[in-house]
């Protein structure tokens, strides 16, 4: 696989051992997970953050096989909404935090390539997602808007 905006092939990355039920060593049940996962949401953690706390603290290895179901569809499932989807909305995020940076150093070229590469990301998904109805089909990223909705 090459990279996305460079004309050089990709790491090697490690992958995850394929696994079709969850390991008999883990201690919590599926309620208990479940009640970990919301407690968690409503300290302020991420879908992803929380997924890692699970697996470093608690000795849940993966939540799909654990609870049968993801963290995300767990927390959908007992009412919470999402005004974004998770990784678009960090997208969003560095974008902006980019875009103040280049306010102060308007002559940063390699930053404002990676604005722009940060942004036809933040496009590519946004399309994605309205492919698939996750986003309305009338949203727009504009950086005018992007920063009250990600906070």
């Amino acid at each position: 696989m090459a990279r996305l905006h460079a004309h050089r092939k990709g790491k090697s990355g490690s992958t995850r051992p394929y696994l079709k039920a969850n390991p008999e060593w883990v201690s919590m049940e599926k309620a208990e997970i479940e009640e970990t996962i919301v407690r968690l949401h409503q300290e302020g953690l991420s879908t992803a953050a929380i997924g890692i706390r699970l697996r470093d603290a608690f000795g849940v290895p993966n939540v799909r096989l654990a609870a049968g179901r993801s963290v995300n569809q767990i927390l959908t499932s007992k009412g919470v909404k999402f005004a974004l989807p998770e990784d678009l909305a960090s997208l969003i995020r560095r974008a902006t935090s980019l875009q103040a940076h280049l306010k102060d150093h308007s002559k940063d070229l390699s930053n404002r390539r990676g604005l722009q590469l940060i942004e036809s990301r933040i496009r590519r998904l946004s399309r994605y997602y309205k492919e698939r109805g996750v986003l309305p089909a009338q949203w727009e990223y504009s950086l005018k808007l992007a920063e009250p909705q990600v906070k």
